[in-house]
């Protein structure tokens, strides 16, 4: 979503009027006549576009899952060879969806085990495999620490980020998206320079 710069489809449109009510109401305090009215159809005229709300809401969140997977292999492979800048890209590309797609993050918190198993699983492993990309980054950068102590500050860090729907608007006294993505970003690079600081030197 925050990587277009076309005018959304129809379809999108709907999809982010759904995320947002979703996120404000809940899945079940959402009816189709609303979502339909917030893109200026009429509710039955939605099911020419989703079969129904948990098609929707599958589409948001396997959608995401996609799109950050997709989104962390285009970035490995433009920063192929500079773990630096492969980890600092990451970085950036997920503080961008954590500030532009803030009521997915709330939807996936909050609705994941509405999805049918399949599509649950399908998020999961979308999911474990972007968290891969991130791991594999951090060891390039910082060889000697171990995978699972890396993947465990990766968690961290996403927790870290996607904290951003508690912050408010853009947070108790930062003035915009700039000065909050400023310090996710310090936050963020400082988690993984502090699991850097205790590699122990090789013997």
């Amino acid at each position: 979503m925050s990587t277009r710069t076309d005018a959304p489809t129809r379809r999108e449109q709907i999809l982010r009027e759904a995320a947002r009510l979703f996120a404000e109401r809940g899945f079940h305090g959402v009816g189709v006549d609303e979502i339909g009215a917030a893109v200026g159809i009429s509710g039955p005229g939605l099911y020419r576009h989703f079969a129904g709300k948990d098609a929707m809401l599958a589409e948001l969140l396997v959608g995401i899952s996609e799109r950050l997977l997709d989104g962390g292999r285009l970035r490995v492979s433009e920063s192929a060879g500079n773990p630096p800048a492969l980890l600092a890209s990451l970085i950036d590309g997920h503080i961008d969806f954590a500030l532009d797609d803030r009521p997915l993050i709330t939807l996936h918190d909050r609705e994941l085990d509405r999805l049918r198993d399949s599509d649950r699983k399908l998020v999961r492993q979308l999911q474990r495999k972007y968290a891969e990309l991130w791991v594999a980054a951090v060891r390039e950068l910082h060889p000697r620490v171990a995978e699972a102590e890396a993947r465990a500050a990766v968690h961290a860090v996403f927790g870290l980020l996607n904290s951003t729907p508690h912050l408010g608007s853009y947070g108790d006294g930062l003035p915009g998206r700039a000065a909050t993505e400023t310090l996710l970003r310090r936050l963020a690079h400082g988690a993984f320079a502090a699991l850097g600081e205790q590699e122990q030197p090789a013997e």
